[in-house]
């Protein structure tokens, strides 16, 4: 089986990170997993530059499969959420402004319904060094049952089905932190109470909601 696609893949996912101003430089990390192998961007990699020859593979272990450069240092990371879960990839970034409230926040309440997509209020990991078991500890419980989550004074971290949802879900991610703190800005925000949450994921079942439908 050639890995080439997968690493392609997971170097696209970073590049359209960066191009959206999510990953910066050399910080934040993508991964994305095949059957027991996992695809992640290498340590030091410029991510707007992002090459397939940039993107390692890895089995569950961490045990190098293919590629010449060392995986990311939140190898663990990206590892443990495999093991937790049925996740297809993983993006983690240090967007500007999800990482702004994990400087603040405790966790991002409900503003929008679209933050239901992500699992409803996102929880903020305690604060760890990079690299280590204990921040890969600490989003992995900040992971359950959310498809995100913040990083306390450090960024962010979303996950999905397929590669592109993830990088969805990271966009999303970054749109509702600028929401906040522009209402923020303008008075005390307004949450969407549990009723109303409920009421929005029975209007999106009965409607299909974010599907494509064809004319009746």
């Amino acid at each position: 089986m050639t890995r080439a696609p997968l690493r392609e893949e997971v170097a696209a996912a970073a590049r359209r990170l960066a191009h959206e101003g999510l990953l910066v430089g050399t910080a934040g990390n993508v991964s994305a997993r095949s059957g027991d192998e996992v695809a992640v961007t290498a340590s030091g990699v410029a991510l707007a530059g992002c090459r397939p020859e940039d993107v390692t593979v890895v089995a569950p272990d961490g045990t190098v499969l293919e590629g010449a450069l060392r995986p990311t240092s939140e190898l663990a990371l990206h590892l443990g959420v495999y093991a937790d879960t049925a996740a297809a990839a993983v993006v983690h970034t240090h967007a500007p402004w999800s990482t702004a409230l994990a400087c603040v926040l405790d966790e991002l309440p409900v503003l929008h319904y679209q933050q239901l997509l992500l699992g409803g209020s996102v929880r903020v990991a305690p604060y760890a060094t990079f690299g280590t078991a204990e921040l890969a500890a600490g989003v992995r419980a900040a992971l359950d049952g959310k498809q995100a989550a913040l990083l306390a004074n450090h960024g962010s971290v979303a996950v999905g089905g397929s590669l592109d949802a993830a990088v969805e879900n990271a966009l999303l991610l970054e749109w509702l932190a600028a929401l906040h703190h522009r209402a923020s800005a303008l008075g005390e925000p307004r949450l969407l109470t549990a009723e109303q949450q409920h009421d929005v994921v029975e209007q999106a079942l009965a409607t299909h909601y974010g599907n494509p439908q064809e004319n009746a």
